[in-house]
C-alpha cells in the first residue's frame, strides 16, 4: 500500500474526521471572507476607473468646444516667469 492509502486509513477515527472538517470548514471560512474583501476591492477600483472615463470624456469635450482643432502641447507654452 502506498503512503497515501495508509495515512487514509489511520484517519478514521471520528474525533480526527471531525478535527479534519472543522479545519476544513474554517479555511472555507478565510477563502470566502478572502473573497468578499477582493469582490470589493474590485468593485471600488471598477467606480473609479468609471469616474475616470467620465472625467476623460469631460476634457475631450472641453476641449473639442474650446475651439482648437489639435491639443496643445506643454512644450509650446511659455513658463509665467518668461
Amino acid at each position: 500500500l502506498g503512503p497515501e492509502l495508509s495515512y487514509n486509513r489511520r484517519m478514521n477515527t471520528p474525533e480526527e474526521i471531525d478535527s479534519r472538517l472543522t479545519e476544513l470548514e474554517i479555511k472555507a471560512s478565510f477563502s470566502e471572507d478572502t473573497l468578499d474583501r477582493l469582490n470589493e476591492v474590485v468593485m471600488r477600483q471598477q467606480a473609479q476607473i468609471d469616474a475616470l472615463l467620465r472625467q476623460l470624456n469631460a476634457l475631450r469635450e472641453h476641449m473639442s468646444t474650446d475651439g482648437q482643432a489639435t491639443p496643445r502641447s506643454l512644450r509650446d507654452e511659455l513658463p509665467p516667469h518668461y
